[in-house]
């Protein structure tokens, strides 16, 4: 009897962690997937890759706050400041975010730490503003 039972306790471990282990590689490509969907859509970049930082922000990159929601478009670099556009801003106006908010720079995509509300109640109506 006690050899059953160790051999039905022997394989419960085996099946317990097989399970954990597939567990892990599921969550593992849901990640992946999700950052590749992200990535495709124009809402993320992947987490894999290099960041171009602050030196490769150009005109006319999206930009994106941590939770994915845009919250503008690079009008220009001005110091220490991203000028948003204006075509793309809620209110009609520039504003301005500090370089310093930058989590990452992917291809044609500004991706910020603040997620949009910090962004949105604490973008400067000038440049001036975002220094220090």
């Amino acid at each position: 009897m006690s050899s059953i039972k160790n051999t039905v306790a022997g394989a419960a471990e085996v099946v317990t962690d097989a399970a954990k282990t597939v567990g892990h590689k599921i969550a593992e490509g849901a990640s992946e997937a999700a950052a590749f969907v992200k990535e495709k859509a124009g809402h993320g970049c992947s987490a894999k890759g290099e960041s171009a930082g602050v030196a490769g922000i150009h005109e006319r990159m999206d930009v994106y706050a941590s939770c994915g929601k845009k919250v503008g478009v690079v009008d220009h670099v001005e110091g220490n400041a991203i000028k948003l556009t204006r075509n793309d801003s809620p209110d009609g106006q520039h504003h301005f975010v500090p370089t310093a908010w930058v989590g990452r720079v992917h291809q044609n995509h500004v991706h910020l730490t603040k997620n949009s509300v910090e962004t949105e109640s604490n973008w400067k109506s000038d440049a001036a503003s975002c220094a220090g």
